[in-house]
């Protein structure tokens, strides 16, 4: 059951993000600059306590657009798009900042990306040891 939540959670999010701006008139005119100049960038991520996505009910989730502009429920969607830009949406790349000092206490949380990036599908997931963890990689991908 906790699986079923976690993916109908994770679906209604997506196609939140990714439908939600065609939404609107059949009828209305065309912009001038219309949105297919630029690749979809739209994630679903979702963040639990537990050792994989499998077994953990998702306790938050928010969504990020960054293309044309930075948007979504992220609490820091430009400066998250901006590490994502930073190393091509490969979230593997993002590091550890250093001079953040966490403790070892041993108590996972698991990180979900699901959506695409640039037009390319994105299906990622990673176990943090802790919430310190997870909110030291990159600036602002993971603090949510």
């Amino acid at each position: 059951m906790p699986n079923t939540a976690r993916w109908a959670a994770t679906l209604t999010l997506t196609a939140t993000a990714v439908c939600g701006p065609l939404t609107g008139s059949a009828l209305a005119a065309p912009s001038p600059a219309p949105a297919s100049l630029y690749a979809p960038s739209a994630l679903v991520m979702t963040v639990g306590h537990g050792q994989t996505a499998a077994t953990v009910t998702p306790e938050r989730a928010v969504t990020l657009n960054c293309a044309p502009t930075p948007s979504g429920s992220h609490p820091a969607a430009v400066e998250a798009c901006a590490d994502l830009r930073a190393v091509g949406g490969d979230f593997n790349a993002l590091r550890a900042r250093e001079g953040v000092l966490c403790t070892r206490l041993w108590d996972p949380v698991v990180v979900t990306v699901q959506g695409v990036w640039q037009g390319k599908r994105v299906d990622y997931e990673r176990t943090f040891a802790n919430s310190c963890v997870k909110d030291s990689y990159g600036t602002a991908v993971f603090t949510f």
